[in-house]
Formats: structure tokens, C-alpha cells, sequence
């Protein structure tokens, strides 16, 4: 039988213990519970399992597990690696192709366990993990709740990005509908406090939607190139796409340690042959300014500020760029319009 299946028995019957309780204060299960949940258990046709050892904590964090009240996952995982990604394969196999990547610390829907492997769902991703480098159950409940994070989802086209807490202050750049943006602070009824890249701004809470969520998969989906791209921009694209979720860091310019928004271009370009100042702003002085229609994968996109670029990503096609966004998401990729453009510029002349 399949581990998922055996957890889905564990967590109704968990369910059933804890509706057992009747609001009692203690702070393990008693004998008497131990006793009523092997019978639950066996009857389900499964012989005495971890029940002795699970504290009411612990059954309360798998029974809103079982009611899927966990983030919105019914059997979270967490990925549990050191650093970098955990790679998702297409089959339970080693020479399985990629299919995605998983950040330190994302999340995801565990659907059966099998051999050492896990069947996943996480994002916009579904494959095989090795089950090792997973966090379930209630270990991964409580690694849960420090890493979760309030984002802030526009819930209006064209949002307007505040620099103060004013209807009145300047408007810094807008988002699109659906755009989430790092909530750093509730400032008070009227505005949230959010990261834009690596700025503190402001949104109205009339229009956004509040929600704590965790970290999910990384796409390895083709990239949408269009003609006349050449070999060099796919290759520079795929190469900045290695470095998925890797550490914002200011001033740095480490593809792995940590590195911020014009570091990150500065030494992907730099591997390449291409020598870039470090600063957004001198980089959008170099090469040719190009109009949003002339866009290829590997020309970069700058944002601005009160009219003063402050942001630079890489244009990797199919609408998105990669960039070095702030120090809560790291190395991220977001749609090209997730703030408005202020300037393309195209350095590699192909």
C-alpha cells in the first residue's frame, strides 16, 4: 500500500481523536486516547502506529492538515535542502527530465510517496522529489508557520504604488491585477507597507487582498524565444535561470552567495564577455534603447523611481524576466510588467 494512502488513514482517524478531546487542557495523549486511537487505526485496517508518541500539538497540526487548513495544502511539504534548488523530475528517476526546481523552504502538495520518491504538485509544477529532502507532517506545519509570509494581492488593473501612506504622496509605478507583492509591515487600516524589489512603498488595503502564503516551484517550461533569437541569448537566459532563488544580497555580485538587482546582470553578462558597471543606472546607459515591440530574450528592462532608475532585470521571453529582486524572494522571475518599464536596452548586438 502506498504511504499517501496510509496518511490519509492517519490523518481521518487524528481527526477523530481530536474531536475526542472535548476542549481538555492536556498536554500529551492520554493512555485512554492511545487506546481509542489504535482501535480507529485498525479498523482502518492499519496496526498501531506513531500514536503513542504524538502530543495534542501535534494531532491538532494533522488535523488541519486533514482539513486542508494548512496554507491550502492538504498534505504539505516542505523543501528541506541546505541551499540552492531541489530538482523536480518528470519520473521517479535520477536520468528523469526537469521539469522544475524547488526553492530551499517552498512548499508543496505531497500526493503519494513511493521508493524513496515523492509525487508532487507545487505552483505551476508537477513531478517526482526524493522524498529524503522533504519536511512533512508536523514538522513541516511548524517550519510552516515561521516561513510563511503575507503577501499582498492586487485586486485592481493598475494599481497605483504610493511612496507614502497618502493619497495625496507620489505615485512611484503601478501593478497589475493579480501582481502579489512581500508585505513588509501593516502599517494601519488604510495602508500596507510592501516591498517593491528591494523598496519599502505603500498600497491601499482597499484594493489589495491579504493573504499568508509560502514559496512554491520554479518552472523549467521552455522559454518562448520568438525568431531571430540567437544561440547566445538562449544560452544566457538558461544560464541566469540556474541561479533561481538564490540570495538577494546588497552590493553583491555572487550568482550563489548573494547578489543584487544590477550585480545579478553585471555577472551573468560578465560570463559572456560582456563587462557591466555596477549600478542599474550606469548599465542603462550602455548599449541601445529598444521599444517593447524589438524585445528579445536577453535584452534588460529598467525601473524607475521618481523618474530615477532604481531596478534592472533580464528579459528571458514569454512576457517575464529574471532579476534579483529583493532579500525575501532572492533571484525571482516575474512577469516584465509587474511594475511599469522605464527604459529597454538591448547590450548583446545580434
Amino acid at each position: 500500500m502506498k504511504r499517501s494512502i496510509l496518511q490519509g488513514i492517519c490523518l481521518s482517524a487524528s481527526v477523530f481523536l481530536l474531536l475526542s478531546l472535548d476542549g481538555r487542557a492536556a498536554e500529551t495523549v492520554t493512555k485512554e486516547t492511545q487506546s481509542v486511537a489504535s482501535e480507529e487505526l485498525m479498523t482502518a485496517g492499519v496496526e498501531n502506529l506513531f500514536i503513542s508518541t504524538l502530543s495534542v500539538d501535534e494531532y491538532k497540526a494533522l488535523a488541519e492538515q486533514a482539513k486542508g487548513a494548512m496554507w491550502g495544502y492538504t498534505n504539505l511539504g516542505l523543501c528541506n535542502v541546505q541551499e540552492n534548488n531541489l530538482n523536480i523530475r518528470e519520473t521517479p528517476d535520477e536520468s528523469g527530465r526537469l521539469v522544475g526546481k524547488l526553492p530551499k523552504d517552498a512548499a508543496c502538495e505531497v500526493l503519494e510517496s513511493e521508493d524513496g520518491w515523492a509525487h508532487i504538485t507545487s505552483g505551476k509544477v508537477e513531478g517526482y522529489v526524493k522524498e529524503e529532502y522533504l519536511l512533512t507532517g508536523y514538522n513541516a506545519k511548524k517550519k510552516g508557520e515561521e516561513l510563511a509570509s503575507t503577501v499582498a494581492v492586487a485586486s485592481s488593473d493598475g494599481l497605483n504604488i504610493r511612496e507614502q501612506p497618502d493619497t495625496g504622496a507620489d505615485v512611484v509605478t503601478q501593478v497589475a491585477e493579480g501582481e502579489e507583492l512581500q508585505v513588509a509591515e501593516l502599517y494601519n487600516d488604510q495602508w500596507v507597507k510592501v516591498f517593491l524589489d528591494d523598496e519599502e512603498v505603500f498600497v491601499s488595503r482597499d484594493y489589495v487582498e491579504l493573504k499568508s502564503d509560502l514559496q512554491t516551484a520554479i518552472t523549467m517550461t521552455e522559454l518562448l524565444y520568438g525568431q531571430g533569437v540567437s544561440d547566445v541569448r538562449v544560452d544566457l537566459c538558461q544560464y541566469a535561470k540556474q541561479f533561481l532563488g538564490n540570495p538577494y544580497v546588497w552590493g553583491g555580485t555572487s550568482l550563489t552567495s548573494g547578489a543584487d538587482c544590477s550585480g545579478f546582470v553585471l555577472s551573468v553578462f560578465n560570463k559572456y564577455g560582456v563587462t557591466l558597471p555596477h549600478s542599474s543606472q550606469a548599465q542603462s546607459k550602455m548599449g541601445s534603447t529598444i521599444s517593447a515591440s524589438e524585445l528579445k530574450a536577453g535584452d534588460l528592462i529598467f525601473y524607475a523611481k521618481g523618474g530615477s532608475i532604481n531596478h534592472v532585470a533580464i528579459y528571458i521571453g514569454g512576457g517575464q524576466v529574471i532579476h534579483a529582486s529583493n532579500p525575501k524572494t532572492g533571484i525571482r522571475i516575474s512577469n516584465y510588467n509587474y511594475r511599469t518599464p522605464a527604459k529597454m536596452v538591448r547590450i548583446l548586438q545580434d
